[in-house]
């Protein structure tokens, strides 16, 4: 409802719908993005804890994967979903450090509200909070040492600590699953124009549940989630000579309704012989092109399997676009839309297929090839939650590594980077001056919810942790101390190993900063949802901000 200046009013927005305006906004907004920042907060950290999400269908996840929870969690509310995105765009680009930039995001905006209610205009905060991202971002790259993919220690120290708070075992199971990360990255790695590249899509996970996390293996080729199409075909093949075909061994269907006249028993066997002799065509041109082994996209006609069989050629069916793509990456094969185009230099080269049984489902296992550039990691563990957990950790070393790879950067851990990082943006915020300095120091409070967060996990005070920590690093050699989780005090983190990509940092750093900026750019929020939610603001949060459960 609004009023003119004859004081008539009259109805801007349809029944039921809700509206929030200025500082009512703004502070359900903060209050909301904290509240999402507080529910994965404590997962972070070697001992940070789990959370167990159960859908409406009763489907369960027990992780503490950031990007997960919030995913799972299915949230309604608008603000909030803003922060999903971002640990979500977190994931996708670096693939690792999701908890870390939204916890910050919403240090970013509950230290914003303090200044708001300050009388700190949102402009100035927005751009403090600008000007300390740029800075700090230039620190991180200070601060950042040189990697190769030929280091080994320093890539497993990484990877470590990607997976140090991953409940997936022992410590031992942990380093065994970060070699096999680490080796498919060494595998897949490509050199273009001096540059190392990785595409993470050719790092297949593939999971199973039975037997136990210490079962997940390496697989120098493609594993696929098939079985073989006829009986009668060998169950393995070594010295693979692999056809990848997107074409059906089948006769054609006609796009329109056609109608075929048969007047006596003689022309009907003369129409089957003639679809059986198509068939046959067929097989043979496959059998000429010397493969013994085919992956198809497509359907297999019973009487063509029938042939290939007869003809000793192990063959699979319908085969998902994406793993024809990584058997090309693996084999050298070449993918071939016409079986008159078939040739021998079509084909690729795998030491052996073999299909085997795995949990009673039959797999078949495309290995030992030559210098492959798509490999495959089977998952297994006791349960479906279990592995699905495994390969999340996965995910996320594989990110890690592939980040730190490519980029070639990485900086210390356990919340030392942070640490160093506000110490400088406070002493840059003194030369900034003007109403920016104090959204500058917002800023630095903000980076230091991470080491005190991991000093809470940690059962340590994180105020007295938190002073060791800035004294320490007033001293020539103190740049690199954070917080050791598993002797509770504070400790040189590369000294002990506990180092993180440049790129996990810097990304999670400029993902927070651009949801803070644009959540305190919103002065107004309209909801049209419906009469439900009548004088509610959106997402049925209520006037207060504080989140439902």
């Amino acid at each position: 409802m609004a009023e003119n200046q004859l004081g008539q009013q009259y109805m801007i927005l349809p029944e039921g719908a809700s509206r929030l305006i200025g500082k009512e906004a703004q502070r359900t907004n903060i209050a909301v993005g904290y509240a999402v920042a507080s529910i994965v907060r404590t997962t972070l950290g070697p001992k940070g804890m789990d959370k167990m999400l159960v859908s409406e269908l009763g489907d369960l996840v027990i992780t503490n994967d950031g990007a997960t929870i919030l995913e799972e969690m299915n949230v309604e509310h608008p603000i909030a979903k803003i922060l999903v995105d971002v640990a979500k765009t977190q994931d996708k680009e670096v693939g690792d450090g999701t908890t870390s930039a939204v916890i910050m995001a919403g240090d970013l905006l509950r230290n914003a509200g303090q200044l708001l209610d300050q009388g700190v205009p949102p402009a100035a905060i927005i751009k403090g909070y600008e000007m300390a991202q740029e800075r700090s971002k230039s620190f991180l790259k200070e601060a950042a040492n040189s990697i190769s993919i030929n280091d080994e220690k320093k890539l497993l120290e990484i990877a470590s600590v990607s997976i140090g708070s991953k409940n997936v075992g022992s410590d031992q199971t942990k380093k065994y699953l970060t070699t096999l990360a680490l080796k498919a990255i060494q595998q897949v790695a490509e050199n273009v124009n001096g540059k190392v590249v990785i595409d993470k899509d050719f790092i297949k996970l593939e999971k199973k549940e039975g037997g136990a996390v210490e079962n997940t293996e390496f697989i120098n080729g493609v594993l696929i989630d098939k079985e073989i199409s006829h009986p009668g075909m060998p169950k393995q093949v070594k010295n693979a000579q692999i056809a990848l075909l997107d074409v059906a061994l089948e006769i054609e269907k006609t796009e329109v309704d056609a109608k075929i006249e048969i007047t006596s028993p003689d022309q009907m066997q003369a129409f089957l012989n003639q679809e059986e002799k198509m068939l046959k065509d067929m097989v043979q041109k496959i059998v000429a092109s010397k493969a013994n082994v085919v992956f198809i996209q497509k359907g297999i006609d019973d009487v063509a399997q029938h042939y290939l069989a007869k003809a000793g050629i192990m063959a699979v069916r319908r085969v998902k676009k994406s793993d024809i793509e990584k058997l090309a990456k693996a084999t050298s094969a070449r993918l071939v839309t016409s079986l008159d185009d078939l040739s021998q230099k079509d084909l690729g080269f795998a030491g052996q297929v073999e299909e085997r049984k795995v949990g009673g489902e039959q797999m078949v296992f495309v290995e030992k090839c030559k210098d492959p550039k798509s490999v495959t990691i089977f998952v297994r563990a006791g349960t479906k939650q279990a592995a699905d957990e495994v390969e999340r950790a996965l995910t996320d070393v594989i990110g890690s590594l592939s980040s730190t790879v490519e980029d070639g950067k990485y900086v210390t851990g356990g919340g030392s980077t942070e640490v160093e990082m506000a110490m400088k943006l406070r002493d840059y915020a003194t030369d900034v001056g003007g109403r920016e300095q104090l959204a500058i120091s917002a800023f630095a409070d903000a980076l230091e919810v991470i080491p005190k967060t991991l000093a809470e996990s940690a059962g340590m005070d994180p105020i007295d942790t938190l002073v060791q920590l800035r004294s320490k690093h007033k001293t020539r050699d103190g740049k690199t101390y954070g917080v050791d989780v598993f002797k509770n005090v504070i400790g040189d983190m590369d000294r002990l190993g506990i180092i993180e990509p440049l790129k996990v940092k810097s990304q999670a750093i400029s993902s927070a900063t651009e949801a803070a900026a644009s959540i305190l750019r919103i002065d107004d929020m309209i909801s049209s949802k419906g009469k439900g939610g009548a004088g509610g603001p959106p997402g049925g949060m209520p006037p207060g901000g504080g989140m439902e459960d």
